[in-house]
């Protein structure tokens, strides 16, 4: 499938946060997903989500959440005039997949982790305001600053990794609806897509990096939840 040509003009008043909120994230050890564990009196998903609910130029927010969850509908702001719960599948890919074909397929998503509580109106605001300049899909991201080595399958070290023009990725990442569903559909094997914007790359399709804030952490280890709490409270 060609997907080279489908992106449309951005207009700001066609704007739709979809919250990636299905995972189990076992890595942090807790009984709970780690969205629902809790930071300063709130669950992780919805310091996540507040942004884009408070944001005036996106006009929905829907969250993919798993089949069993029974916490989201149990939230305060499961009931936001801006939210629209859809049913999420076994990967990444396929949550966000499910949200964004509830969506107007000429609309601008912003795909955004649950488990990134600490994102800032700024970035959010850098990452719209790039795209809609450059119309061009784009990704938060953080250049890449300590000393990178590649290993062999036993741990040992192979090779320094040149870190020059190297970035970590960030959520959200923002691009057409309608090209984000082509590229994720032309994909001849899922399993390759790790992010929207690896999507797009598979499909030939050029994204922009916007420069985020290194404390746009994602909570994944234990030790992540005191590092988003004392950010929190910046």
């Amino acid at each position: 499938m060609n997907v080279i040509n489908i992106e449309k003009k951005m207009h700001k008043t066609n704007l739709v946060a979809v919250i990636a909120a299905a995972g189990i994230g076992k890595r942090v050890g807790a009984a709970i997903p780690k969205q629902y564990l809790t930071l300063l009196g709130k669950t992780i998903v919805e310091h996540s989500i507040q942004p884009f609910l408070d944001h005036p130029d996106i006009h929905q927010v829907v969250v993919s959440i798993a089949k069993n969850d029974t916490w989201f509908v149990n939230l305060p702001i499961a009931t936001h005039c801006k939210i629209q719960l859809v049913e999420g599948g076994a990967e990444r890919v396929d949550s966000v997949l499910s949200a964004l074909q509830l969506i107007d397929q000429d609309a601008y998503v912003l795909v955004h982790d649950a488990a990134r509580p600490c994102i800032t109106r700024g970035d959010i605001d850098s990452l719209i305001d790039h795209v809609c300049c450059s119309q061009q899909g784009a990704i938060l991201a953080t250049s890449v600053r300590d000393t990178m080595k590649r290993t062999d399958a036993q741990g040992n070290i192979i090779k320094t990794v040149e870190r020059t023009h190297l970035w970590h990725a960030l959520t959200p990442q923002m691009f057409n609806n309608r090209l984000l569903i082509a590229a994720i559909k032309a994909a001849d094997n899922l399993d390759k897509i790790t992010d929207e914007a690896s999507a797009l790359e598979l499909a030939g399709i050029p994204v922009g990096i916007v420069e985020g804030r290194g404390d746009n952490i994602k909570v994944t280890r234990q030790e992540d939840l005191k590092l988003a709490e004392l950010y929190l409270t910046q």
